[in-house]
């Protein structure tokens, strides 16, 4: 019999799913055992639709049934559109940069950051053991990119705009400062850039004007999230969000790596990792969520 009620005991606890709503595009985790499990994302035309959508496939995919879901936390812009409980589920809602910082903190598995999370914009929070804290952010991101080359290219699916940038060279864009001087400036070596976009010609093309944006985005926000922490000892940075997906990511901050002498970090998780966050604020009672 005692038997019997422990292994009861082990089925108390189900899956919590973490749910990041945006405005067309919802992102979707569990979390069971400490373990992240099997993330999605979904497209829909509306926040309240992409939500359902998202859960419904996540369920349906992972064998999930809706009384194997212990709580759902949700968090992200779209997640204002949300006023009830979802399927009568226990619902709380989780404070979208303690979400970024939880998330990046357990995938990357520090505990002493800068995260950087770059969405539509960019914002950056500071995670410093226990203590999370939002310290600001700049207005470029996913939402510059798409506007510049919707303005340029005439698309906006950044995932056509990287393909179109493979061929591109951007030395035929930028202007590094082995164009405008000699020798090396003290601290910067001659392939650094010294204007963006600022060696480019009335003719350049597609492929180079790709290369060229995505180096500007990418570029700005690794820059800007260093220099928000020169006077503090944090010398990590967790990338995370959709533009952590771009294969330039690997071209754009080895440099920025070297020229601060910093490291920046993109985990296996890290376009989920505020989904992730949000479901994880549900075992950590230090951070307030709102009740549905």
């Amino acid at each position: 019999m005692l038997i019997i009620v422990f292994v009861k005991s082990l089925n108390i606890m189900g899956i919590v799913i973490g749910i990041d709503v945006g405005i067309s595009t919802t992102k979707i985790v569990g979390i069971r055992d400490g373990h992240v499990v099997s993330p999605i994302r979904v497209k829909a035309t509306d926040p309240v639709t992409s939500l359902y959508g998202a859960f419904g496939k996540y369920l349906y995919d992972n064998k999930i049934q809706l009384s194997d879901v212990e709580h759902v936390m949700l968090t992200g812009v779209g997640s204002a559109y949300i006023n009830e409980p979802v399927y009568g589920l226990p619902t709380d809602k989780a404070n979208e940069f303690i979400a970024d910082g939880l998330g990046a903190r357990h995938e990357s598995g520090k505990d002493k950051i800068i995260v950087v999370s770059m969405g539509t914009g960019t914002s950056l929070v500071k995670c410093d053991g226990d203590k999370i804290e939002h310290i600001g952010g700049i207005g470029i991101g996913g939402g510059t990119l798409q506007g510049l080359a919707r303005l340029m290219l005439k698309t906006d699916d950044i995932r056509t705009v990287s393909e179109i940038a493979m061929n591109g060279d951007v030395s035929k864009i930028n202007l590094t400062i082995g164009d405008i001087s000699a020798k090396p400036l003290p601290g910067l070596p001659m392939s650094a850039v010294a204007s963006l976009f600022g060696n480019a010609k009335s003719d350049a093309s597609r492929e180079d004007i790709a290369i060229g944006l995505i180096w500007a985005v990418l570029q700005s926000v690794g820059q800007s999230a260093v220099l928000a922490s020169i006077g503090s000892d944090i010398r990590e940075y967790v990338m995370i969000g959709n533009l952590t997906l771009l294969p330039q990511c690997r071209r754009v901050f080895p440099p920025i790596e070297k020229l601060y002498r910093v490291k920046l970090i993109i985990p296996e998780y890290s376009e989920y990792c505020t989904a992730i966050g949000a479901a994880l604020s549900y075992f950590d009672k230090r951070y307030k969520t709102e009740r549905l």
